[in-house]
């Protein structure tokens, strides 16, 4: 290929050579009048799934029959059209897989069985011995176009390597109008990223040519980036230069078939349909050589979040991946996108407050638009939960302590105990460094401000009746336990948490008042906890108590004692 120069670099930098006196830039292409960059992905394309032959290829231990046979339920069960289910002629293995497909695998209508072979007549004679019996089979056929591999692999010119095309084009549509028809043909100018677009184009005509598509039996042309050498735009201009010249291009259907070398595999897919493709090859979760193949999951949910049907079923994303990591035996990471553990979870306070708030307000809203900040996609959908979205680290904020309580508990904590109990909750994760589950969270919640084990004060009961030398006042009298020891005390006030303030703050002998009162419902029925939360001012400040009960004066009361414990314990420290 003609490569464009660039300027060498300044200097080399931790041993390595300098990049311009070492690699040669990628050529750019002539197409003044592209068309693809105003374009938007509309429908989803045909989708064929190669986890069995490129993902199957590039293990360390590749599958047998029952890791196949489970990948292939899978992908069946999730809606793929077609599927390349192996190499028949590369090993007995692979033959005696595509023989199960056919006759055992319960294959439906409308999906269409796919296998791999190179321009080698008697690899193509043992593929049609694998294909008997199958219902329009796919022969994926290709041979090696690129300069480089010309010239340093086959020692052949342009006119040799269009032979090896034509000469096993001319062989398989002769050896299935022998077998009586019913087949499709795919054709690969493989490593076509490395092929100049003249050399390419010149083949691909030459093979439809002998192939002679037709509306009802259209030719595939898969066009792979075997390896990613460019940016995704001059991908994108290389399909587009395709589509435009190729010959019968309305017989032809244009396939992708990108893997991710630079890391952008995915771009390069997307850029690539808008440039006029019909047709994606990938694996589930991009496993593949080197850097993997494209990533099928990720197209087919960036196209959901977009309102696009994938005509892919993504909603059972844990039987996915189960099956991958078992039929691969590969993890996928905790951040890969959709699938990873991690991935519809929030550290940073911030982010989790936002969530928080976006819950709530898409809850009230009603809409069938999902809008949750950091959120792109309803977790749901996929068959994930919102159990998890929140965890908690040194990194958290209110937001998201407050999120899980509420999500896991019940508790609706107002804005200031919220920022009050952040600064414990961070005070925890700093001294520990690691995350809190939400259990732990509640826990260290119940044990300051409701268990309080060690307090001096405990509520047991009270009574209120009406004062009879101020009228709109109440008495209260209530009994409790001040270091283990029942005492009675008593107070005056506007209502029963006004009296009960009185009567304990003068038996304790600190000055306190009440600032803010809320409180609500725990769980539903008649048997219902209600919890009561109290902020309350004293000398040296502010802080809350919070009360737990079945009914809800006492709940109130007991918030004032989980108030005065810890002014009291504030006071003594």
């Amino acid at each position: 290929m003609n490569k464009t120069t660039s300027e060498p670099a300044v200097s080399a930098r931790h041993g390595m050579p300098t990049a311009g006196a070492k690699y040669a830039s990628y050529p750019t292409v002539n197409l003044p009048d592209r068309t693809w960059p105003s374009k938007v992905i509309e429908k989803a394309p045909v989708w064929c799934s190669v986890d069995l032959r490129d993902g199957n290829q590039a293990l360390v231990n590749p599958m047998g029959h029952e890791r196949k046979a489970r990948m292939f339920r899978l992908l069946l069960d999730m809606g793929f059209k077609e599927i390349e289910i192996g190499f028949p002629s590369a090993s007995q293995t692979d033959f005696d897989f595509a023989r199960w497909c056919i006759e055992n695998g319960d294959v439906p209508d409308g999906v269409d069985l796919q296998v791999l072979v190179q321009c080698r007549p008697e690899l193509i004679s043992r593929t049609f011995e694998a294909l008997e019996g199958a219902r329009t089979p796919i022969v994926h056929f290709y041979n090696s176009t690129s300069e480089l591999q010309r010239r340093v692999v086959f020692e052949k010119d342009v006119r040799g390597i269009k032979r090896i095309a034509t000469d096993a084009a001319k062989m398989i549509t002769d050896m299935a109008a022998k077998a009586g028809g019913g087949y499709r043909f795919e054709y690969s100018p493989e490593s076509f990223t490395g092929t100049e677009l003249e050399v390419a184009l010149e083949i691909c005509n030459a093979v439809a040519e002998i192939v002679k598509p037709t509306p009802e039996n259209k030719l595939i042309l898969n066009l792979p980036s075997t390896v990613e050498m460019s940016t995704p735009n001059v991908y994108a201009d290389r399909i587009e230069w395709m589509c435009l010249n190729l010959d019968n291009r309305e017989n032809l259907i244009i396939s992708l078939h990108p893997h991710n070398d630079r890391g952008t595999g995915i771009a390069s897919t997307e850029l690539g349909l808008m440039a006029g493709a019909d047709r994606v090859e990938g694996t589930l979760f991009g496993n593949g050589e080197r850097t993997g193949n494209v990533n099928i999951v990720t197209l087919a949910l960036n196209m959901y979040t977009q309102g696009v049907d994938p005509m892919l079923d993504c909603t059972d994303i844990n039987r996915m991946k189960d099956v991958y990591e078992y039929s691969n035996q590969l993890v996928i990471p905790e951040r890969h996108p959709y699938v990873g553990e991690l991935v519809y979870t929030a550290f940073s306070g911030s982010h989790q407050d936002a969530i928080n708030k976006g819950m709530k307000a898409a809850a009230k809203a009603n809409s069938p638009i999902w809008e949750v900040p950091y959120l792109p996609i309803d977790p749901q959908d996929v068959g994930r939960s919102y159990e998890a979205i929140i965890r908690i680290n040194s990194q958290s904020g209110k937001g998201g302590i407050a999120y899980v309580l509420q999500a896991d508990y019940g508790l609706n904590l107002p804005r200031n105990l919220q920022i009050e109990f952040s600064r414990e909750v961070q005070a925890i994760t700093d001294a520990e460094g690691k995350e809190l589950p939400s259990s732990r969270i509640h826990d260290e919640f119940r044990k300051l401000y409701v268990d309080q084990p060690g307090a001096r004060f405990k509520y047991v009961d009270h009574r209120t009746y009406p004062d009879e030398k101020v009228k709109g006042r109440r008495v209260l009298e209530a009994t409790i336990l001040d270091g283990g020891r029942e005492v009675r005390v008593n107070g005056v006030g506007t209502g029963p948490i006004d009296s009960f303030v009185d009567a304990l703050a003068r038996h304790a002998g600190v000055e306190m008042s009440v600032l803010d009162y809320s409180e609500h419902s725990l769980q539903r029925g008649s048997d219902a906890s209600a919890i009561s939360y109290l902020e309350m001012e004293h000398g040296s400040g502010k802080l809350f108590g919070v009360g737990i009960n079945t009914n809800i004066s006492s709940a109130s009361l007991e918030a004032v004692v989980s108030a005065a414990n810890r002014i009291v314990g504030t006071t003594a420290g």
